[in-house]
Order: C-alpha cells, then structure tokens, then sequence
C-alpha cells in the first residue's frame, strides 16, 4: 500500500530574470511549492541548484525502500503579476510522458482547480486544465508511480527553467501578455544505492501536511483547500 506523507515550502518574493527570447525581464514570483514522498522511507534531497525566491532552477531527491512509491511536486508561479495579473496564463505540454508519470496543469483552487485535492490524494489526473482557450491563474504539477527493490535508490529531479527543454516532456506556463514562458520537466533514474544527496540548510520543510500557505490572502479571490 502507497503510504503519502505531505511537505510543504512556501516563498513569496519576486525577482527579475532574463526570459530567454524576450526584449525584457519579466518577474517571476513562486506563490508556493509543495512536494508528496512516501512516509517511513529514506528520502533525502538537494536543492543547491534552486532559488527559492523565483522558483527556478533545479531540485534532485533520492528515495528508497522497497515496495511502491508515488513522489509529486508542485508549483504555483506567478509571471508579471503587478503589470498583468495573474489569471491570464495558460499551461501547454510538449512531448510524452513516461509510463510511470503522471502529471497536471490546473488552476490552484481558488475557483474550479482540483489540482491540490488531486496532489494530496496522490491521483494527478494528466489534464490540462487552463488552456490557451481558457486561461487564468496555473499551477503545474509531475508525479512518479514506481516500485524498488531492496538495495534500489530512485533519483527523482525536478526542473524549472526559462528555456525549453530538448527531448523531455515537460509543461509549460505561458504569460501571452509578456510572451514569457516556465518550462517544467522531471527526470527519474534506479541504481542500486549509492551516497545518498545531502540535505541543504536553506529549504524549510513543514511535515503537518501542506501548511503556510497564507500567501493567498493577497488575492481577490477565496480558495477552498481540503487536505
């Protein structure tokens, strides 16, 4: 039986970056991210690669045990919210998903999106929820659905970048008004062990379920959570 265990980080400052292709920076804000690892395993992380105040850049995990395993991260960005809000995004994907991935793009909550029940019951439902002919507010998330064996380490990393990926499926968040783009993409690879990636200082992990999320209370809108 897959056993789920919820962790939560949240950030809430904006910085400018480069968007690869556009005539100017757009700012980037992480709302929140959240990741799902099986409870009672070794799971250790690193997030050296990651800014926490844009949400980009990367995160690698690695998890054993054996048994089944579902590991899902999620991210809420924002591009450009102060200049054109942030319900005029859409999400797009690109390529195939593995056989053993699953994934969503969705509005958070606030309205319609069932993506955070989805996450927390560990059932992304591989939609596209927010497309071009709809956009508004879009959260993204990429699960994996796999099984070890004693002595196996799965090494799960998650991308987000600026600049679109060659030869991955990924999803992207598109911002039309300032044609700046977030690509999404996971990587997943087994070996038999190894040293483990170490934990950083920097990131702050909350283990009574997907918690701190207040950050929505700069918003309009009221968003239903059932966690």
């Amino acid at each position: 039986m897959k056993k789920l265990s919820k962790l939560a980080v949240t950030a809430a400052l904006g910085m400018m970056v480069l968007i690869a292709g556009a005539a100017q920076a757009a700012t980037i804000n992480l709302a929140e991210w959240a990741y799902n690892q099986d409870g009672g395993i070794s799971s250790v992380y690193s997030g050296s690669g990651f800014d926490s105040a844009t949400g980009l850049g990367s995160l690698s995990f690695n998890v054993s045990g054996a048994g089944a395993h579902e590991f899902i991260a999620y991210f809420d960005h924002e591009i450009d919210e102060s200049i054109n809000t942030f319900f005029n995004e859409y999400g797009v994907t690109s390529g195939t998903p593995d056989s053993i991935q699953s994934w969503e793009i969705d509005e958070p909550g606030w309205t319609y999106g069932d993506i955070y029940t989805n996450l927390t019951s560990g059932a992304l439902d591989n939609t596209n929820g927010v497309p071009a002919t709809a956009p508004d507010d879009v959260s993204m998330a990429i699960g994996w659905d796999f099984s070890l064996v004693a002595g196996e380490t799965a090494k799960i990393s998650y991308f987000l970048t600026t600049t679109a990926p060659t030869g991955e499926f990924y999803l992207e968040q598109f911002d039309p008004d300032s044609q700046a783009s977030i690509f999404f993409y996971s990587t997943y690879a087994v070996g038999g062990g190894g040293t483990q990636v170490p934990e950083p200082s920097t990131l702050l992990l909350l283990g009574a379920g997907l918690a701190g999320l207040g950050l929505y209370g700069r918003r309009s809108r009221s968003k239903k959570v059932t966690v």
